[in-house]
């Protein structure tokens, strides 16, 4: 992956952390109590993303090679770098003092009105933020562009891509994705999940994979009536691997999904999962087999209860209660648990979200099939049902993934499928398609 797609990838994430921000102010102004989790695991993101990595990233090998190339932007870049990152830490040191004072009834150095200074701190902090994520995104990456030559990159790129630097190694790169589940995990509404404890995802680690193929779709077809959905589809799926599908509405990616999990009948091809032909066979028997499927639109039962929601996904399984699978969707989303007598219904989308794919982790699955799992929801949240499918597969889960939002969904696919008006017309790593100059321009936005 080139060094600015992921330099502009943390932008969003950060800018996705100001909006949060702001909402929280919203919040707190309305008189919405908001867990001090929250603030401390945001700070303690904040500091450790931004200051020890993103920053540091930037300063020790874009900007350095930079300064180099485009002297005469020297002041720019110093601005940027010796004045704009240091002052970006002051404030947010400020910023956690004030919210100490704020929840210390024994702070004897308290403002006169220490929720004014907060939020007004929150929000003068916000602000910083966007107007810096701007001038990178406007002036200095375009510059980076065209000011650096092949061998500059060669250099940068190489260093992003060594997982073995401190900055960039997967015991940090998961050390930030559980910062961000925390945060998502006690955020208040209308941030989203608003638990009053912190989920947790069992110890993520990368397993072997198989060669030989779980799932194998040959020549696959789908009819509506007369209307052929899926023309020809060859897809496969390795044990461990994480494949996404991509395309535009109507392109036929919720009805391959539906055609696997058995809703949908098959008008012609095979499927065979785990060396089994499984073309015929009732959509129960598919879900005992281990294809377990979170819809589109999340598809929860609202008059019926979380928990009995959740169990529902096990329903399929005779004599199986899955007492330790409900434990470990309450672990990762304790807001299911806390609210598991309530009804559906009154849980918040991003919530029933949360449930939707709780709901099919309760099958066991060999085979997970996530249905636009971002769709509607807000862009903190966006980025945690990301961190979680990322986490399902690091602990060795098979997972098929449809999604619009191909940016995300490439950003973390083993390898990829690009499905137009029922045909496959691409296929590779989900790093090279992110990379394809096709796919760039038609779902990238790129």
């Amino acid at each position: 992956m080139h060094a600015l797609d992921i330099i502009q990838g943390e932008h969003r994430s950060l800018l996705r952390i100001a909006n949060s921000m702001d909402a929280v102010a919203d919040a707190i102004e309305a008189g919405t109590p908001v867990e001090d989790g929250f603030f401390t695991a945001l700070f303690e993101y904040a500091h450790e993303f931004m200051g020890g990595c993103h920053h540091a990233k930037e300063d020790e090998y874009l900007f350095a090679a930079m300064r180099a190339r485009v002297p005469e932007k020297m002041e720019l870049l110093s601005r940027q770098m010796e004045h704009e990152h240091v002052l970006g830490v002051e404030r947010l040191k400020t910023l956690q003092q004030l919210h100490h004072a704020l929840t210390s009834p024994s702070e004897t150095t308290k403002p006169a009105d220490p929720q004014t200074a907060f939020l007004s701190a929150l929000r003068n902090y916000t602000v910083m933020l966007r107007k810096h994520l701007l001038v990178e995104d406007e002036e200095l990456l375009p510059l980076a562009r065209e000011a650096l030559l092949p061998e500059d990159w060669a250099a940068i790129n190489a260093a992003f891509e060594n997982n073995d630097a401190p900055l960039f190694e997967a015991q940090a790169t998961a050390r930030y994705d559980q910062l961000y589940h925390m945060i998502t995990s006690v955020a208040p509404e209308p941030v989203d999940l608003g638990a009053s404890r912190i989920g947790e995802f069992s110890p993520a680690r990368e397993l072997p994979r198989s060669k030989t193929p779980l799932l194998e779709v040959r020549d696959l077809e789908s009819c509506y009536g007369r209307i052929k959905a899926l023309n020809g589809l060859n897809i496969l799926v390795h044990e461990g691997e994480l494949v996404a599908l991509i395309g535009a509405n109507g392109a036929g990616k919720t009805t391959f999904l539906r055609t696997l999990s058995g809703v949908q009948p098959l008008a012609g091809g095979s499927i065979r999962f785990a060396g089994q032909d499984i073309s015929r066979l009732r959509a129960d028997r598919r879900v005992r087999a281990g294809i377990c499927h979170s819809p589109e639109g999340r598809q929860v039962f609202g008059p019926l209860t979380i928990e009995d929601n959740l169990r529902l996904g096990a329903y399929a399984l005779p004599g199986k209660t899955n007492a330790s699978e409900l434990e470990r969707v309450y672990e990762m989303f304790p807001i299911l648990h806390e609210k598991r007598h309530l009804s559906a219904g009154t849980l918040s989308g991003g919530q029933q979200q949360m449930l939707a794919i709780g709901r099919a982790l309760m099958g066991s699955p060999r085979l997970l099939l996530l249905d636009e799992p971002s769709m509607g929801l807000a862009p903190l949240l966006v980025e945690e049902v990301f961190n979680v499918i990322r986490t399902l597969r690091q602990q060795g889960m098979t997972i098929l993934l449809v999604e619009q939002n191909a940016f995300a969904a490439l950003g973390i696919a083993d390898r990829a499928y690009v499905l137009e008006t029922g045909h496959i017309v691409l296929s590779g790593t989900g790093q090279a398609l992110r990379e394809d100059e096709t796919v760039r321009a038609a779902y990238l936005g790129v």
